[in-house]
């Protein structure tokens, strides 16, 4: 091991209760072990990926969070108990492997609740809003400290709670801690004054206009939060550690309205002088570590940092706010494992907390400790697994019902809470199996062909590995792409995986077996524009085109909007011309990305033509017609086309076994190509 992660793998405590590294897996929605959105009982899959991560030397477990009040079907958590039974059960298990466990409690949404356009019907439908409440009573389940607009959707508000709700969910609080403590869990941790949830929504001056005990005063707007840990201290005993999931600094302009990195802005929600003062007040209460992070649901990128953010990007705030306490302090969100080794090694932190690098590799702590980190599949940033809750303009959560109610699953670990349908299923009848096309898709098929007892070959026409992924991973601020495509890499080396370089195969003719077809797609060219041909194409600029300082790109996708933003950062002057009336307005971008571009961008003064089509394109500028059909002239030096692509499959030429993976098949995104890759290998 690296002796600069030393300090990672020393003991410290919360309260009397001692923890035995300081790696913390900090809770994530989907990992539950009382289920997720669904009636309550003991999860065996979010078990099974909890007991994973503790046997692999997590320090700390906090398994998703749970309602105390179920959103979904109307359940108090502490209703069923033979799911605690379970539990108990359980828990000799989990604590043979060393690690601590502290669950996760939530008193809710509120404003934060995110809204289906199922869930818009439901409410705005008298008659189904009625014959819904019994399972989905979105009257109850958004309603917040006061009146407030939905995080996703203007046609469902939220009310003010009453506070005879109030008392009801602090008791909850209490009831449910105990049943975890007599089932042997290690200690509670309360979600929270954090990331905008509903006790964080009541500590906020913009959410929070109350005038009654729980509003106005600093007191008051923490009153809430101070009266559930004062009832689980009461019902648990002092010595039962109660944890608090706490927002720094709120980083928020206003509703929906997030502050960028460096932004100079006036805060509406906590500052960091009121945070100061908060984070003693809650010490004094009666919680024993505060986990923290920045954000709310208004400024999600903080919470939920996509690729674009800082790495590190809340280690400075929580570094200070421990200087107002003494209880421990974690830090999370992007965090690099030597950085956060370095600020424990200094008192500047006592743990440090990881999520999603647990889905993409459960292993990847004891890789860490093992000196094998170049075996750590990585991250990368992406959340369309784990947290593809995506919105654009005019549309609430655009989102398959699976992927909701089957959160924390990895787009680049298609096994990670799915293991009842992706396992890998030695084969007994080993075939070489040709595949064509080095790119992810072809490389994972590979993986899990060769993992299974298979032979396969790669037939690449280049002289390298990756495909589009190489363009696609180009972008300065990629490093996690780049480290994911060296993992592959890696991986064909260790496994001997055979690859015939700058062999293209035009047909299948000459195969008669199995086959896998993993050719990719090509870009969508705007033959009908004229000038079409004066436009470098967006993987041309990815892998080194040069082009003049300003740029316009055609298409505001994911894909364009990266584009303009590399641009940006690289000193060029990039415009957005994009047909619809958002940008990434597109499925399976999480909000949390899509929020940090659209408000960079406004930051930034990009300029963003939207519901605007390209019409021509000519030396020195493009014409575009805007949506009233008035046509401008826009004067740039270069054009990127960002418009989309085709699969481009191979004929299959008779042959039935021929199986297509990834773009070639369909154009999706990284989750789909690897997933779907997977799957494939899975039937040969």
């Amino acid at each position: 091991m690296d002796q600069k992660l030393e300090p990672l793998f020393t003991p410290w405590k919360i309260g009397t209760c001692e923890i035995k590294n300081r790696i913390v897996l900090t809770s994530m929605g989907g990992t539950d072990l009382f289920g997720w959105m669904e009636v309550n009982h003991f999860d065996k899959v979010g078990a099974k990926f909890i007991l994973d991560v503790a046997k692999n030397n997590a320090g700390l477990v906090l398994p998703g969070c749970q309602p105390v009040y179920n959103p979904m079907l109307g359940q108090w958590l502490y209703s069923n108990k033979k799911m605690y039974k379970d539990l108990a059960k359980w828990m000799p298990k989990f604590h043979e492997t060393g690690a601590k466990l502290f669950v996760q409690l939530t008193a809710g949404f509120g404003r934060s609740f995110t809204i289906s356009e199922m869930m818009e019907n439901l409410y705005t439908n008298k008659a189904l809003r009625v014959l819904s409440k019994p399972f989905m009573n979105l009257d109850k389940i958004t309603a917040t400290a006061s009146p407030s607009p939905n995080r996703w959707s203007d046609k469902v508000p939220s009310r003010e709670m009453t506070v005879e709700e109030i008392h009801k969910f602090i008791k909850a609080f209490g009831k449910t801690a105990k049943l975890l403590q007599d089932a042997g869990v290690d200690g509670v941790e309360i979600h929270a004054v954090h990331e905008g949830y509903l006790l964080d929504q009541f500590t906020l001056p913009y959410v929070n206009k109350r005038t009654d005990e729980y509003g106005g005063s600093f007191e008051n707007r923490y009153r809430f939060a101070v009266e559930i840990v004062k009832e689980i201290k009461k019902v648990c005993g002092d010595a039962f550690p109660v944890s608090l999931r706490y927002s720094v600094v709120s980083k928020t302009k206003g509703f929906r309205q997030g502050a960028i990195p460096g932004e100079d802005y006036e805060e509406v929600g906590r500052t960091m002088e009121e945070s100061e003062k908060a984070a003693k007040y809650l010490q004094d209460a009666g919680y024993d570590m505060l986990n923290c992070d920045n954000g709310t649901y208004d400024a999600w990128y903080w919470a939920h940092p996509p690729i674009y953010m800082p790495e590190n990007c809340n280690l400075a705030d929580v570094e200070h706010i421990k200087k107002f306490v003494d209880i421990p302090v974690v830090c999370a969100g992007r965090l690099d494992p030597k950085v956060a080794a370095e600020s424990i090694k200094e008192g500047r932190l006592d743990g440090a907390g990881f999520a999603r690098n647990f889905l993409a590799d459960q292993e990847w702590v004891t890789k860490l400790m093992e000196g094998r980190e170049e075996d750590i599949r990585p991250c990368i940033l992406c959340h369309s697994g784990c947290f593809n809750m995506c919105h654009y303009k005019g549309v609430p959560n655009d989102q398959e019902l699976s992927d909701s109610m089957h959160l924390a699953r990895c787009a680049v670990n298609a096994e990670t809470m799915q293991w009842s349908k992706h396992y890998i299923k030695k084969t007994a009848n080993p075939k070489t199996v040709p595949i064509i096309g080095g790119g992810i898709g072809g490389m994972e098929a590979a993986r899990v062909l060769t993992l299974r007892g298979h032979k396969p070959v790669i037939y690449e026409k280049s002289d390298v590995l990756g495909g589009t992924f190489i363009a696609a991973s180009a972008e300065s601020y990629k490093g996690k792409l780049r480290d994911l495509l060296t993992w592959y890499k890696r991986e064909m080396e260790k496994l001997n995986v055979e690859i015939r370089y700058n062999t293209e195969i035009k047909d299948l003719s000459g195969f008669d077996g199995d086959v896998i077809v993993a050719t990719g797609s090509t870009a969508r060219v705007l033959r009908k524009v004229p000038g079409h041909e004066k436009m470098i194409e967006a993987c041309e600029f990815l892998t080194g085109k040069e082009v003049g300082e300003t740029v316009a790109v055609i298409g505001g996708g994911l894909t364009g909007s990266e584009i303009a933003y590399e641009l940006a950062l690289k000193g060029h002057k990039p415009i957005i011309v994009e047909m619809k009336d958002d940008l990434v307005s597109q499925k399976g971008v999480c909000l949390a990305n899509s929020s940090y571009l659209r408000e960079w961008f406004a930051l930034n003064k990009v300029p963003v033509y939207l519901e605007t089509t390209l019409k021509e394109v000519r030396d020195g500028s493009i014409v575009c017609t805007e949506k009233d059909g008035k046509e401008i002239e826009i004067k740039c030096d270069s054009v990127i086309s960002s418009a989309g692509y085709i699969p481009t499959p191979l004929e299959a030429n008779g042959n039935k076994k021929v199986h297509l993976v990834g773009d070639c098949l369909q154009i999706g995104n990284l989750r789909s190509v690897i997933w779907g890759a997977y799957e494939t290998a899975m039937k040969i």
